[in-house]
C-alpha cells in the first residue's frame, strides 16, 4: 500500500474551507475516476485501488490516500494534481 498525506493550513472560514474541499475533490473524482461523499467534516474518498479522506478542520486540510498496487504507478502524479489544486483555491 501506497500512502499520500498532505496537510495543508489555510485561514478559510468553515463555508470557504469546505467549498475548497469539495472543488478538489470534484477534479480528483473527474480525473481519477475516484467517488467521494461527506460525512460531517470529513470527506470520504474511495474507488477499486484507492480509499482515503480529507479531514476539515479550522485552520488545516488533511488529505490521505492509500493507493492499492495498481494505482502506485500514478501516486506522484495523484499527489501533484492534489498539490497544484490545493495551490489554486486556497490562500494560506
Amino acid at each position: 500500500m501506497s500512502v499520500i498525506d498532505v496537510h495543508r493550513p489555510h485561514s478559510l472560514d468553515k463555508e470557504h474551507a469546505r467549498e475548497a474541499a469539495e472543488i478538489l475533490a470534484k477534479d480528483l473524482s473527474q480525473q481519477f475516476d475516484v467517488n467521494y461523499q461527506w460525512e460531517g467534516d470529513v470527506l470520504r474518498f474511495k474507488r477499486s485501488g484507492v480509499k482515503g479522506q480529507l479531514n476539515l478542520s479550522h485552520a488545516d486540510l488533511h488529505i490521505h490516500l492509500e493507493l492499492g498496487m495498481m494505482l502506485r504507478p500514478f501516486k506522484s502524479r495523484i499527489e501533484q494534481e492534489i498539490h497544484s489544486q490545493l495551490d489554486q483555491i486556497i490562500k494560506a
